[in-house]
């Protein structure tokens, strides 16, 4: 039996470590310029918390703004917390880095784009580290993340 090296979930990994520095920098140093973030995230997600009136609002999936006003950014290993205004109504929230569908800076044209094996009907890959893998098992085909959709 042959093992693959499973690029996508290993890209995947990198574009979350990208976003955690960036977010890491927005912590430290503020959002410089006219840089700003459209993060939507799977609201179903095990370890994400949300006020129970965004979950019964948003049942999938929710989109935040990060740009004139948030508060107590705090960047972990596998998520973020912030706290940011809903109508007047400041709430705090948890979003794990897995939980990220995209990521968007419109200031600069910069996009990411998250697409989960159960979008694509695909069979979870063995880890890199075992040496067996199912045999009806396909090699991950590269998910290509076109800007276009971002410019303006």
């Amino acid at each position: 039996m042959s093992r693959t090296i499973d690029y996508g979930n290993l890209m995947h990994r990198a574009m979350r470590g990208l976003i955690r520095d960036v977010l890491l920098d927005v912590q430290a140093r503020g959002l410089p310029g006219q840089h700003h973030f459209f993060i939507t995230f799977d609201t179903m997600h095990p370890d994400v918390e949300i006020a129970d009136w965004l979950s019964d609002r948003y049942p999938d999936e929710m989109t935040i703004v990060m740009q004139h006003w948030y508060d107590n950014l705090e960047v972990t290993d596998d998520g973020f917390a912030v706290t940011l205004n809903f109508g007047d109504n400041p709430e705090p929230l948890y979003i794990p880095f897995d939980a990220i569908r995209t990521f968007v800076d419109p200031s600069v044209e910069f996009g990411l784009t998250f697409k989960s094996q159960e979008d694509d009907d695909e069979v979870e890959e063995a880890p890199m580290d075992e040496d067996v893998e199912p045999e009806d098992e396909k090699p991950h085909e590269a998910d290509v993340v076109s800007l276009d959709s971002f410019r303006k």
